[in-house]
Parts: structure tokens; C-alpha cells; sequence
């Protein structure tokens, strides 16, 4: 109650001096300021005057004489404010008037102080921008989660690790799509609203448009309308933009997150998992400046060969037997139980073969891996829209890239055959029927598109978020986003 008390009186000192201000003819909000050079720019430029901008977030002041220092998402600098340079009235003002948390603009020269600290000496101190709130009392070290994301400004004002993964992460999705066009790929939007849930196995969240009166779907992946543009002549098409999955909650899934999609004609599976061990050792060296990264307190080098498991074999050398030959969802379970890997309680949501393999290889393969890892070979009740292996028509020409326990990237070799196509996607609707949620419709517009013709494809699917958590060892993949959505 004593927090909240002193939180208001302040507040009220505050407003009271914003009243003052703008009674004395004092404009509290400016337009503008000319600011001359950045911060980081500024700490470049000993000995030379600069008008810079930013936020107070620290001062001491000794008298006639003292030292604030201000800053911006890059940088901050420090500024020592006398009498020296500034008349009584001018640093009366900056005394009184000017709070912690104030956007202010400093005139002066660059210099280093006897301690070596890169200083402005202000000639003028101007308030651009005054704060109502004050900025929380332990704002340096910022740690309680429900405010850090409800409050991410106050986060990225205080915590240098927060600015850090959020400048970084800027600049891994202008350097993905950099790399993406350099090798000749097109960017596009497609709908975010659809009237089909396709292009992933995922619960979707569904929504009414007034104006046509039907029911939509938000899109759970963009796969489907890349491939149409790939139809239509696009040879080499992505998009970077959000996918929503109306799914559980936990430390490395959200419902909202972002994803680049990107397929290329002509490509197999392989041709793509050497082109992401590409993308992302290049990314790393560019935006971290290593390709090393330490995740829980192990060191993994990326620039390395990767390590491959075969998804089908590992799954056969687990359960003891060929469980692609099963068609009985109970039969399947009874054999997993008897096998000791789990009990019927915990296999309870599976309700179809698909969410049952799916279930046990989360939990027995996935869960264990830690560094970057090809895991391949998969059973083709899994993904719906990829390739049919030409010698097993029960595996699929795929791939995920796994680390950390959780999945960074998905690929695959299209599947363009639309008779199967149409087979893979009304088995979906059985699945449905099973009691499966987390089900395909059957497009008919994308299969319009695939009975017209398309070439050879591999498609990726790459998740922003997740890797970002990865490579910054996040405890919750809501730190690697701005604004999480929060109850």
C-alpha cells in the first residue's frame, strides 16, 4: 500500500510541475528537436559540439555541479551539467523541473573525464518530453515477468539483454530476407483470413466476416498460397508474417508467431537442408558475429556437419516393431503400453495413428536432442501435403532441423501429384471424424491450382520466435517476442 501511495503523491508532483510549465508559457511536449548525431554517434565524436537527444535515466547532482546520463535502444551516454556552462535560471530548471524518465536534448562538447567516461558537457539542456509515471523504483534490474511483458518499453528501457535480443532478432529477419532475394526469391502476401484450415496439422482459431456472412479460419501456415504462386510461375516465393495455432501454451510454443515460408521449384528435401545450414551459419556470423552459441551452459557450434537420425528406423528400434504397418489406433496402443513406453492414461488425447506417432517420437527422440540435428525419413501420415518416397510409399522425402529439444525448422519435398493429394486430404477428414482436432479441410481452390500442374518443389518452414529463443537460451519463447499476449 506504501508503494502504491508513493507511486501517486509522485504522479501528482509530476502533474503539478507539467500544470507549472505550461502556465509559465513553457512548451512541455515539443514538436521536434535537431539533433545533430545519435548517441553511439556522439560517443565517436571527442572534442567536437553535438545536440543529441534521449531518455534520463540516471542523475546526480552535487551542488552547482553534476552528471545525468541519457539513452537510447543503442546506446547511452553520460552528461555533466554546471554552472559553468549554464546560466542559474537554465540549471535551476534542469534541477526542478527535469525528472528521471524525461526525454531532454543536450548542446555540448564531447570530452573524457578523469575516470575515462565519454561525457557531453552541456551547454543547454532542453526538456523535449516530460514523464508522467516515474520509471519503476529497481527498473536496472527489471525481473518481474508479468510486467517485463506487459510493460516490454519498460523491459527494453532497463535490461540490456532484452535490447539486445530484440535489436538482434531485427536484424536475423532483415538478413533472411536479404540472403532470400539475393538467391532470387520474390516476396508476397497471401490472406491471413481463410476459408480453408490447410498448409499444417494444427488446431485453428476461427473468426465471422460480417460483410460476406461466412465463417473464416486464421491461417495456421501459407504453404498452400505459395504453392499456387509457384503454379502461377514464381519459381522461388516466401513470406515472413504471422501464423496462428489455436493450441496449449507452454515455454517454446505461442499461438501467434512468426514464420518464413519459403519454396523453390526444381528443389528436393536435401537441396534445402543444405541451403538453411547455409542461411543460418551465414546469419549467425553476421548478426551475432559467431556462429557459436551457448545453450544451457553448453557450447554448440553451428558450423559444423550436422548430425542425422532416421526418423522411421529410430521409431521402429523404440517400439520393436514395424509401426507403419498399423492401421488400428487401439491395436497400435496396446502394443505401446505392453512395451512399457507409456500407459493408456498417457495416451489418452491420441486419437488417430498420426497424433500417436507423433506423441511417442516428441517424447523419445525429440526431447533428448540438444544440438543442431537433421531428423529425416518420416512416416507420411505425418505431413499430408509433402512427397511420397519413391521407394516406400509410407515414408516421406523430409526433413526438421531439431535442437534444444524443440523444432526450428521444417522442410520437405512437395507433394504436386493431385490425385494423391486429394486422397492425403480426405483421409484428413477421416482423421477429423476420429475425433482429431488438429485436421486439414479439403482445399478445394489449392487443388484446383495443383490439377493445373506444378513443377518439383521443396518447401521451408522457419520460426522466427523459437529461434530466437534458441540462440539467446530464453526461458520462454514470449521473451523473444515484443508483445506477447497475456490473460
Amino acid at each position: 500500500m506504501a508503494e502504491t501511495n508513493n507511486l501517486s503523491n509522485e504522479i501528482d508532483v509530476r502533474r503539478n510541475k507539467i500544470l507549472s510549465l505550461k502556465q509559465s508559457g513553457e512548451v512541455v511536449y515539443k514538436a521536434k528537436f535537431d539533433r545533430t548525431a545519435t548517441i553511439a554517434q556522439a560517443r565517436e565524436m571527442l572534442g567536437k559540439k553535438v545536440a543529441i537527444a534521449g531518455r534520463m535515466i540516471f542523475r546526480r547532482v552535487m551542488g552547482k555541479f553534476g552528471f545525468m546520463q541519457i539513452r537510447d535502444i543503442y546506446s547511452a551516454i553520460q552528461v555533466s551539467v554546471g554552472r559553468n556552462e549554464l546560466d542559474e535560471q537554465a540549471y535551476d530548471f534542469y534541477k526542478k523541473m527535469i525528472d528521471i524518465g524525461d526525454f531532454v536534448g543536450v548542446e555540448g562538447e564531447v570530452y573524457t573525464t578523469q575516470t575515462g567516461e565519454i561525457t557531453v558537457r552541456a551547454e543547454k539542456v532542453t526538456l523535449l518530453s516530460k514523464a508522467l509515471r516515474p520509471l519503476p523504483e529497481k527498473f536496472h534490474g527489471l525481473s518481474d515477468i508479468e510486467t517485463k511483458y506487459r510493460q516490454r518499453y519498460l523491459d527494453l528501457i532497463s535490461n540490456e539483454d532484452a535490447r539486445k535480443v530484440f535489436l538482434t532478432r531485427s536484424k536475423i529477419e532483415s538478413f533472411i530476407r536479404r540472403y532470400l532475394e539475393d538467391e532470387g526469391f520474390i516476396e508476397v502476401e497471401t490472406p491471413v483470413l481463410q476459408t480453408s484450415v490447410s498448409g499444417a496439422s494444427a488446431k485453428p482459431f476461427f473468426t465471422h466476416h460480417n460483410a460476406l456472412d461466412i465463417d473464416c479460419n486464421l491461417r495456421i501456415a501459407t504453404e498452400t498460397w505459395l504453392k499456387q504462386c509457384i503454379a502461377g510461375g514464381i519459381d522461388r516465393v516466401f513470406e515472413m508474417g504471422k501464423d496462428f495455432r489455436n493450441e496449449g501454451m507452454d515455454p517454446s510454443h505461442l499461438q501467434e508467431f512468426t514464420q518464413v515460408e519459403w519454396y523453390a521449384s526444381y528443389w528436393d528435401f536435401e537441396d534445402n537442408i543444405k541451403f538453411y545450414k547455409d542461411l543460418v551459419v551465414k546469419m549467425l556470423k553476421s548478426c551475432l558475429g559467431t556462429t557459436k552459441v551457448t545453450y544451457q551452459g553448453r557450447e554448440i557450434e553451428f558450423d559444423k556437419e550436422w548430425p542425422r537420425i532416421d526418423y522411421v528406423d529410430s521409431m521402429r528400434k523404440i517400439l520393436g516393431f514395424d509401426f507403419l504397418s498399423e492401421t488400428n489406433i487401439d491395436a497400435f496402443k496396446k502394443k505401446v503400453v505392453e512395451k512399457g513406453l507409456f500407459g493408456y492414461n498417457e495416451l489418452e488425447e491420441c486419437k488417430t495413428i498420426r497424433t500417436l506417432i507423433d506423441y511417442i517420437y516428441k517424447r523419445k527422440i525429440r526431447a533428448d536432442i540438444v544440438e543442431p540435428t537433421i531428423i529425416y525419413n518420416y512416416p507420411a501420415v505425418l505431413m499430408p501435403l509433402a512427397r511420397r518416397n519413391d521407394g516406400d510409399s509410407r515414408i516421406i522425402d523430409a526433413f526438421q532441423i531439431v535442437a534444444g529439444g524443440a523444432e526450428l525448422a521444417k522442410a520437405y519435398s512437395e507433394l504436386v501429384d493431385p490425385i494423391t493429394q486429394r486422397q492425403t486430404l480426405e483421409e484428413q477428414l477421416e482423421e477429423k471424424a476420429s475425433g482429431d482436432d488438429e485436421t486439414m479441410d479439403v482445399d478445394e481452390d489449392f487443388l484446383l491450382a495443383m490439377e493445373h500442374g506444378m513443377p518439383p518443389i521443396s518447401g521451408l518452414g522457419f520460426g522466427i520466435d523459437r529461434f530466437v529463443q534458441f540462440i539467446f537460451d530464453l526461458p520462454n519463447i514470449r521473451d523473444a517476442v515484443l508483445f506477447p499476449l497475456m490473460r
